[in-house]
């Protein structure tokens, strides 16, 4: 706050006709104060309360797919989430901020991730995983560098390789559209394989689409229905949760990418999309494009760094399901991202007015 005690006697008479002038209008005397200057009602808790209703479509369909067993896996990452954040704020005798319900979204998050048959309790350590480590270690919300709820799942893949990659079909059976439905072979491993034998049919691909789309497919909880999530992403951004264009950028690169390097020798046609939104709809593009890429305190804060960062992701997606051991590559694509986040803020930051480039 300026008083006139801290202005030179040259000044004092400008200031006090402005804070006169001020007064005639009914403004308020001139206060400075450090940023930020524009202030959102929008709180954290109502932030993670619309992600949590974003998720509602897609947990919806992972029970309608899966069975009780999915509510029952989201419910114990939850309580884990919860009770990890509260015994740690208890024992560093830190003020409680179970309340933003943020460790609720990393919770639901984390079993998104997870197979429907994976047993309780290796869920449960997931979560622990993710708040314990991944979270409160760093300083907690916001403090964190890399996804929780990612770095739960990447967790749980190097301890329990088996158990993570054991996909059952969905309650309806299996996709039979695809060769050996999947059963023992998610879409995208099926698609993997037909292309490294050379067996790959447009056909046999393209009818599995629409089970693609609403979710009659072999995958983690939370993957199953690309409507849902599309349903909650549109929610999110309308509600101005998140921005579209990390999701936008993410997806269509992609798409891009396996568009050119679709394997059908043909450009122009039906045909030539038939693999590009295969990949789209398959596996956990959709839900890491919409709810952990775009997670606040993990992404770029500056639009031209939110689409490095999509462009980044779908690079990085692509090259591990084309050429990679494992057919997918969502969750490792936007934890190698996170970490040069950092780099992208320094390098895409607006210049200051004033200021000269290479000085600042």
């Amino acid at each position: 706050m300026i008083t006139l005690n801290t202005l030179t006697d040259s000044e004092k008479p400008a200031i006090t006709a402005q804070t006169a002038a001020a007064k005639e209008v009914n403004l308020p005397p001139l206060h400075m104060s450090s940023s930020p200057h524009v202030r959102s009602a929008i709180t954290v808790p109502m932030i993670m309360l619309f992600a949590i209703i974003a998720m509602v479509p897609s947990l919806a369909a992972s029970v309608v797919f899966f069975g009780v067993n999915a509510l029952i896996l989201t419910a114990a990452c939850v309580g884990a989430a919860v009770g990890t954040e509260w015994i740690i704020n208890k024992a560093l005798k830190k003020e409680q901020s179970i309340g933003d319900l943020s460790a609720v979204v990393t919770g639901i998050l984390v079993a998104f991730n997870l197979p429907p048959s994976l047993p309780v309790w290796m869920a449960v350590i997931g979560s622990v995983f993710a708040i314990g480590v991944a979270k409160m270690v760093f300083g907690g919300l916001g403090a964190n560098f890399i996804n929780p709820a990612l770095a739960g799942r990447a967790f749980l893949m190097a301890n329990y390789p088996a158990e993570m990659t054991n996909f059952p079909a969905t309650v309806f059976g299996s996709i039979n559209a695809l060769p050996d439905g999947i059963s023992s072979a998610t879409p995208l491993e099926a698609i993997k394989t037909a292309f490294s034998q050379g067996s790959f049919q447009v056909s046999e691909f393209a009818n599995a689409l629409p089970q693609l789309f609403f979710g009659n497919v072999g995958g983690t909880i939370g993957e199953t229905s690309a409507l849902a999530l599309l349903i909650g992403g549109i929610f999110l951004i309308a509600g101005r949760i998140i921005d579209f264009r990390i999701p936008l950028t993410y997806i269509g690169t992609v798409f891009f990418l396996f568009w050119i390097a679709n394997g059908t020798g043909t450009y122009f046609t039906l045909e030539s999309i038939i693999t590009p939104v295969f990949h789209v709809l398959a596996g956990g593009l959709m839900l890491g494009a919409f709810f952990m890429a775009t997670d606040m305190a993990t992404s770029p804060i500056t639009p031209k760094g939110r689409i490095i960062f999509g462009i980044g992701c779908g690079v990085l997606t692509f090259l591990i399901r084309k050429y990679g051991g494992y057919p997918e590559g969502v969750s490792y694509s936007i934890l190698l991202m996170n970490l040069v986040v950092p780099l992208i803020d320094r390098c895409t930051r607006p210049t200051i007015y004033g200021e000269v480039r290479g000085r600042g």
